[in-house]
């Protein structure tokens, strides 16, 4: 019998994996208090199926069938019955061990809970429950759903029945995984992130950002350029992950660039506020 699933949180990384999840044919809950944040993913999904539909990609029976196996809530009881919760709530360390206590009290005994952080410590995550040996972190990359990679971390006192339980897991939703390090930033984030990083502070001397992409992008390759990508992802993740960083190291190349965190203040966050390095309609 295959798990089931929760997700909690129905943000662009939430809804992501859940969608994912639910195309891989498990039962998946997708469970967030802030209702609104609930519409939006339901309205989200809808229209990525009605692009692939378009595509000739999916059919309106295969669209009905996952939608069958996504369910919503806004109510974190709701955890209840389920095998395996998935964590994807915003990038702060406080808010995720108060998710993961509360996660703890509500779930079964034997739930296994996963962070899907990009490059916190899953160590102190787990020292918000009393069930540690079951937790670990599954980091998804945006967008879930076409993204490959999953990043597997294990804590301190992560078992190894709950490390293979996931892998299987992510296995079966059609993920290549890699076994990362507890370190801030675990691989992708610790070799990217800087380099966005650094890409900002080219900006803040006065490289034009497109000149910063063309470069990268003509000159290595990219498919995207640095500042393309932060804005794709977002200057506010990007910022958390970047000063993630530079508290888990104390290293001063991890210094996260001043005009990021000029932009994040001024609600420059990239393409999901119509302005970051660049304007979006």
């Amino acid at each position: 019998m295959r798990m089931k699933i929760a997700v909690i949180g129905a943000g662009l990384m939430g809804s992501g994996i859940a969608q994912t999840c639910a195309q891989a044919g498990y039962e998946v809950k997708n469970i967030d208090v802030f209702e609104p944040a609930i519409e939006k993913a339901k309205e989200n999904i809808e229209k990525i199926f009605v692009k692939k539909i378009a595509k000739g990609k999916i059919t309106e029976a295969e669209k009905a069938e996952v939608l069958e196996r996504l369910t919503y809530s806004s109510h974190m009881e709701d955890v209840k019955g389920a095998d395996l919760i998935i964590e994807a709530v915003p990038e702060k360390i406080d808010l995720k061990k108060s998710v993961f206590e509360q996660l703890d009290k509500l779930a079964d005994p034997e739930t296994l809970i996963v962070s899907n952080t990009s490059g916190l410590s899953i160590s102190e995550i787990a020292a918000a429950t009393n069930r540690p040996d079951k937790v670990m972190g599954v980091h998804f990359f945006y967008p879930a759903p076409v993204m490959k990679l999953v990043e597997l971390i294990r804590g301190i006192a992560t078992a190894d029945e709950t490390y293979h339980k996931v892998k299987e897991f992510a296995t079966a939703i059609k993920k290549t995984v890699v076994d990362a390090p507890e370190y801030p930033g675990f691989i992708v984030n610790r070799v990217l992130v800087p380099m966005q990083n650094e890409a900002a502070f080219m900006v803040m001397e006065g490289c034009k950002p497109e000149d910063v992409d063309n470069a990268m992008k003509l000159g290595c390759n990219f498919p995207m350029g640095p500042l393309e990508l932060t804005d794709f992802v977002g200057v506010d993740v990007m910022l958390a992950t970047m000063t993630g960083l530079y508290n888990g190291f104390h290293d001063s190349k991890y210094r996260p660039c001043p005009l990021l965190e000029t932009m994040v203040k001024a609600g420059h966050l990239g393409r999901k506020s119509g302005q970051g390095f660049y304007k979006y309609e």
